[in-house]
């Protein structure tokens, strides 16, 4: 929560930071949302911030934006994407709608997308837990954040001798609960599990398309 909080840690400062003893939800500004997406081989860091609920489809907004913002640029000869993400949450492995939006991303960029989740109890397996979100707790250590700038400024200023960098982005708005899939629309989806741990790696691939005479496309 954005506020006048507590926020675990130690800071150097002239005098003591007064802050609230309890971090209640009304004495709150605001909710943050965060979603980060870490690239492996290039040790950059993307949080995106939102400012409503943490559902499916903000989770694949933000990879979403990644794409189109820095990752298509880096991995322009990319073939496919894979995404590593933890079991459960928004991301969840049991989640109809982050299927069907990734279904949605896979006909727009036309790349297959491979999920493999990590299995219950595995999340600190996760290379973004201690390559990006393990760093940002230590950057921000102490500072209570007041305000979202304050919380999106000690995200960027998050840096370590491995060269890691970070961009951060606020999203207002647009993911509000309550969201379902259709049997309908889940039978449309292109999507392969694997062999090995099928509920938890699976592969959706893009959908034909075509433009209609109102020059929108139209995917089967």
């Amino acid at each position: 929560m954005i506020g006048n909080f507590k926020n675990a840690g130690r800071t150097w400062c002239k005098e003591a930071d007064r802050v609230l003893v309890h971090d209640w939800p009304q004495d709150a500004v605001a909710q943050a949302v965060p979603y980060g997406v870490y690239e492996v081989t290039s040790n950059r860091g993307y949080m995106y911030v939102g400012d409503c609920f943490d559902t499916p489809r903000f989770a694949v907004d933000a990879i979403t934006d990644w794409w189109f913002g820095d990752g298509q640029k880096r991995y322009r000869h990319a073939h496919r994407l894979l995404i590593l993400a933890d079991g459960g949450g928004s991301n969840g492995y049991r989640s109809r709608v982050w299927k069907a939006q990734l279904q949605e991303l896979s006909d727009i960029t036309q790349l297959p997308i491979t999920v493999c989740h990590y299995p219950p109890g595995c999340s600190k397996w996760n290379p973004i837990e201690h390559r990006l979100f393990s760093h940002i707790s230590i950057n921000w250590a102490g500072i209570p954040l007041r305000s979202f700038d304050t919380m999106l400024r000690y995200i960027e200023g998050t840096q370590t001798e491995s060269g890691l960098h970070v961009k951060a982005c606020l999203k207002r708005g647009g993911n509000e609960t309550g969201e379902r899939v259709t049997n309908e629309e889940w039978e449309k989806l292109i999507i392969s599990p694997h062999d090995i741990c099928p509920a938890w790696s699976y592969t959706l691939s893009p959908r034909p398309c075509w433009v209609d005479e109102y020059d929108q496309v139209v995917y089967c």
